[in-house]
């Protein structure tokens, strides 16, 4: 389980970086990824201070730091 989050972290830091700010919702669409391994991904990346969340609505986006 564990090398299924670090490769979506991977996948969602190179998605981010090409994209730039997008919704929790778009992002884990176009990366076709399972929602619980997304999360965790962002979590991963999080953990790492390299993910910045904005709340928009009942949106919420992230980015890049």
């Amino acid at each position: 389980m564990q090398e299924a989050i670090v490769e979506a972290a991977g996948q969602i830091w190179n998605y981010l970086n090409e994209k730039g700010e997008v919704t929790t919702k778009k992002m884990q669409k176009d990366l076709d990824l399972n929602e619980n391994i997304a999360f965790m991904g962002l979590g991963w990346l999080s953990r790492e201070d390299k993910i910045a969340y904005q709340k928009k609505g009942a949106h919420t986006k992230v980015s890049l730091r």
